[in-house]
């Protein structure tokens, strides 16, 4: 997906400030953070939303949920705790077409969210 924000980014057309990266997932920071730590996590396959997911994508999601927890700890999130949001579709939020999580902390965070 040449015009995607995110594939650009995962492939390196682009710079990001990426906090990791592995066979399956690029996680980095966010260029307009809602957080003091705000990190993205995204397939490095092109996925648009969780809309298009099926029961091959299990393993996957479970996956980025993991690397969520490990990047948690590592930005030392652990202790006051952190959000996972993922949002999909225009109405929801979702301003780039590429599955992504975010992962949130560092500050006391209000509810209801939307």
């Amino acid at each position: 997906m040449s015009e995607c924000l995110f594939c650009r980014i995962i492939s390196g057309e682009i710079a990001g400030n990426v906090v990791y990266r592995d066979e399956q997932l690029t996680a980095f920071r966010d260029i307009n953070p809602q957080a003091p730590t705000h990190v993205l996590i995204v397939p490095n396959e092109h996925l648009t939303s969780t809309a298009e997911m099926g029961q091959q994508q299990v393993p996957l999601m479970g996956r980025i949920v993991q690397v969520a927890a490990e990047l948690a700890r590592q930005e030392g999130l652990q202790a006051g705790g952190y959000r996972l949001v993922v949002n999909t579709g225009p109405d929801a939020g979702q301003s780039v077409g590429h599955f992504h999580l975010h992962l949130l902390g560092g500050r006391r965070m209000g509810w209801p969210p939307g």
